[in-house]
């Protein structure tokens, strides 16, 4: 089938989706009528300039255009934990979420005091890790951070997890040693702008439009971090949830790619999530790849072999059963 017609209409119609999905801020449908077959499904994405509040609101889209009864809208955020929160209280029905606060989630430990009972449809894209610093500021690696203005992620982001940790395998204490700016990223792009701000982290697909828009922007002002030097310490403390990775010097027209640290992202729900509605949802997010592809170039590295693999979530037993079927279709 020919997807490009359709993809581009959607990517048309996307912006306006999420700009009015934007002022809903949490749960907007009934539980009891979504389950008799229909209602409406919010989507826990992050901030404006962000992957995820771009593919949620192709994803809340073709949900609306694709199952019967349902109409799907993203909503902003500050990413991973409160995605996490907001769909264990009943806020947002579908999240998306880095796999290691995912992790943390389910484990009851890092920014989660219990076990959250939350499961995954499936693994989606890698999420960069971005690390990006104002040339004039000195800083050359992690350590040098120290004594330094940081904008270290949104409260209750992924970023703000990985910045953390980062932070702690360079001898760097977040709390402590750095004036950290817990911003989000659009704040973030404006301090780094105007020099208030020295450096950032970022995790997010790429190209994401923020980091975009600060390279182009202020082109030889800022550089990217290399921060694969911190990958053998973070994978003892975490485990292979952290691998390597490039940025493509292509994705923001830097002279070569740029080696960093990569995490996968997972879609979520809240254990006990309908099957038949996450089956129904597993196969419009595969079915319709190529339109999500025209929404943000970070949804082509969503792979049908991978989808399955959301360890340690569970995954819920609508979704194993679609991910089953098309592993053995693939």
């Amino acid at each position: 089938m020919n997807m490009r017609p359709r993809a581009l209409g959607l990517a048309a119609a996307v912006a306006a989706l999420v700009l009015t999905a934007a002022g809903c801020g949490g749960k907007q449908h009934d539980q009891a009528g979504k389950n008799a077959g229909g209602g409406r499904i919010t989507i826990a994405t992050g901030n404006t300039t962000g992957v995820y509040y771009q593919l949620g609101g192709g994803l809340g889209k073709l949900i609306s255009d694709n199952i019967e009864g349902y109409r799907a809208t993203a909503t902003t955020t500050g990413g991973s934990v409160q995605n996490i929160q907001g769909i264990v209280t009943g806020d947002y029905d579908i999240g998306f979420s880095l796999l290691d606060t995912a992790g943390d989630a389910v484990r009851g430990n890092g920014s989660f005091t219990a076990r959250q009972p939350v499961e995954a449809l499936a693994r989606l894209y890698p999420n960069y890790t971005q690390v990006v610093v104002r040339a004039d500021s000195g800083i050359n690696s992690l350590a040098d951070m120290k004594g330094k203005r940081i904008s270290t992620g949104a409260p209750g982001s992924g970023t703000e997890v990985i910045a953390k940790r980062l932070l702690a395998a360079s001898g760097v204490d977040m709390n402590k040693d750095v004036r950290a700016q817990r911003l989000q990223l659009p704040e973030t792009v404006d301090a780094m702008k105007d020099g208030t701000v020295d450096g950032l982290f970022w995790s997010g697909g790429v190209p994401t439009a923020g980091i975009t828009d600060l390279t182009t922007t202020l082109g030889g002002k800022v550089r990217f971090l290399d921060i694969t030097p911190q990958l053998p310490t973070l994978r003892k403390e975490y485990g292979d949830v952290y691998r390597r990775g490039a940025i493509p010097a292509s994705a923001y027209k830097q002279p070569g790619d740029i080696p960093t640290v990569i995490v996968p992202n997972v879609l979520l729900v809240k254990k006990g999530f309908d099957p038949e509605l996450a089956r129904k949802i597993v196969h419009v997010l595969l079915d319709h790849q190529p339109a999500l592809e025209q929404v943000n170039p970070a949804a082509k590295e969503i792979s049908v072999g991978e989808a399955p693999n959301t360890t340690p979530l569970p995954l819920n037993p609508g979704a194993k059963a679609a991910l089953a079927n098309r592993t053995v279709m693939a």
